[in-house]
């Protein structure tokens, strides 16, 4: 048994149980914009699952419940949100369609590559901290969009201000999330002759 597989706390942790309530509360978001007109009460609920993101990692390290599928449907989580909240705060006229695609395009490879890497058998890449921040920025972006806007009315004069912030937090979240992109290249490379490696040890032993 290798070091990974003992540290492995499994599925049932606290960590993992926030993730999973995160989830959960992307189609209470989606209702609270589309159904109910609480354009406000959506935005802050974007907010909140996105600045939830840190609590599930911070209970694994804390509780030491590390475990391989928390690894996997973490990230899953926040490229989900990214992507729904992208999505939605488009369709409802809050955020420019150009900057969603751009945002969208940059996940759809990330999501394609990973699972790419996964049949090809590569070893598993850890998040960068830089991806994080990337991710955060842009949670927070979109959450804002909507806050900023009226459907289709003119924002007031707080909302300007605002929109204009929201303008810089999210060029800066795009701009890193594309470099992050290219950063991981090379660990990509590596985690393909890592994991190819170890099962021709397997095969061997």
């Amino acid at each position: 048994m290798t070091n990974a597989e003992e540290t492995d706390a499994g599925i049932w942790t606290w960590a993992n149980l926030v993730t999973l309530i995160r989830l959960c509360a992307i189609p209470v978001f989606l209702q609270l914009l589309f159904t109910t007109g609480h354009r406000a009460e959506a935005a802050w609920l974007l907010v909140s699952i996105g600045g939830t993101d840190w609590i599930d990692g911070y209970l694994a390290r804390r509780l030491k419940q590390v475990s391989t599928i928390g690894k996997i449907i973490d990230p899953t989580a926040d490229r989900i949100l990214v992507m729904t909240g992208l999505l939605a705060t488009s369709i409802a006229h809050g955020a420019p369609w150009w900057f969603s695609l751009c945002v969208l395009v940059r996940e759809v490879i990330v999501s394609a590559l990973t699972v790419l890497l996964a049949l090809l058998g590569a070893a598993r890449i850890n998040v960068l901290k830089i991806g994080k921040l990337s991710t955060f920025l842009l949670m927070g972006t979109f959450p804002l969009f909507l806050l900023t806007s009226n459907n289709e009315l003119p924002a007031n004069g707080w909302q300007n201000l605002l929109r204009d912030a929201t303008w810089a937090l999210g060029t800066v979240g795009l701009v890193l999330s594309y470099i992050v992109l290219f950063s991981y290249v090379r660990p990509a490379l590596e985690a393909l002759r890592t994991g190819r490696q170890g099962r021709r040890d397997a095969k061997i032993l």
